[in-house]
């Protein structure tokens, strides 16, 4: 099967695995693990931080760093399409005791704006703005990037206001080879920041909170309140530290798939689909005739895998395990099906 539902479903490459073996690996929770050590450290050099925090998932990453900077009663700000507010199970409420206030967006870019109409004046009895939450690239918003110019403007706007801000940057490193810039350009100023080894970047498990050294110490001990605190975990680590030196440039090519498969899904346009434009590895559009599941189904007939998103909405992704014929083989059987 062609497997285009999402770029989490890829299997480390052969000499991933040979990392995966030979890892060097110590008990982390005593943080004497030398892979995770290094991971971290790896991390928060590329992105320009002090330090960084090994977790299992980015949903934990992002709930760790809502838990950091916000206290119960506060409200977060955040885009109403948001992997966050959407996809991480009201984890924000349930665990922080905080409380979501979204707003909605074209194309997932939160202005300036729009946050200072949303951010609660200082009167007692209002909840107050403990955090504002930005995602790069925006998952719903197939694959959108958030530019280097506008985050700047809203992370400074918040910290004139005292109001600390975080990112999702599950892919970040897809924003970066879309934009141009380094992962580090894209996320200064930012107060903490989430990215996953899983997704783009082709390992089995796992993503990075990065932030001060001082928030990376309270983050280490919520990650622990949540479970997340893992033993020899130096093999999982391993595979992430060969995915950060091997599978960032490669991005580029998954790119080229995704705008190849959308620019022939443009023939149908307008009668049969409407497509969103496409800047990194996440292929959007609405059915007009069909529905999104009976799409779906027809293609798996054909060997390919695609992603429901709604009832007419469909959404894939391009990834490491997927070739340039693989894709020529999903145009086809879109075409077949279409037709």
């Amino acid at each position: 099967m062609i497997d285009l539902r999402s770029d989490t479903v890829t299997k480390p490459t052969p000499k991933m695995r040979e990392a995966l073996a030979r890892a060097e690996v110590g008990d982390d929770v005593y943080g004497e693990d030398p892979t995770v050590n290094r991971l971290q450290e790896r991390a928060a050099e590329l992105l320009g931080m002090e330090a960084a925090l090994f977790v299992p998932s980015g949903t934990m990453g992002n709930q760790i760093a809502v838990k950091v900077h916000t206290r119960p009663g506060d409200e977060v700000i955040l885009e109403a399409d948001s992997h966050i507010f959407n996809y991480e199970l009201g984890m924000m409420a349930a665990f922080s005791g905080v409380l979501a206030r979204p707003i909605a967006t074209e194309r997932g870019v939160l202005s300036v704006e729009a946050i200072a109409a949303a951010v609660r004046p200082p009167i007692y009895y209002l909840a107050q703005t403990g955090l504002i939450c930005l995602e790069n690239t925006h998952n719903r918003k197939a694959g959108a990037v958030y530019s280097l110019k506008k985050a700047q403007e809203l992370v400074e706007f918040a910290h004139s206001r005292g109001i600390p801000v975080h990112l999702d940057g599950a892919r970040i490193f897809n924003a970066a080879v879309a934009s141009g810039q380094s992962a580090k350009e894209l996320v200064e100023g930012f107060d903490s920041v989430m990215f996953c080894l899983s997704k783009g970047l082709g390992a089995p498990v796992g993503s990075l909170v990065v932030g001060s050294k001082e928030f990376i110490e309270e983050a280490r001990r919520v990650r622990k309140m949540l479970g997340g605190g893992m033993r020899q975990a130096g093999i999982l680590a391993a595979a992430g530290l060969y995915a950060l030196e091997n599978h960032i440039e490669r991005l580029a090519e998954d790119h080229e798939h995704a705008r190849l498969i959308h620019d022939n899904l443009k023939k149908f346009e307008p009668e049969l689909l409407t497509l969103e434009p496409v800047e990194t590895n996440i292929v959007i559009f609405s059915l007009k005739k069909m529905a999104a599941e009976e799409l779906a189904g027809k293609l798996r007939e054909r060997g390919i895998l695609i992603h429901a998103i709604g009832p007419q909405r469909v959404r894939l992704v391009t990834h490491l395990d997927v070739h340039r014929k693989d894709v020529l083989e999903t145009i086809k059987a879109f075409k077949e099906v279409l037709d």
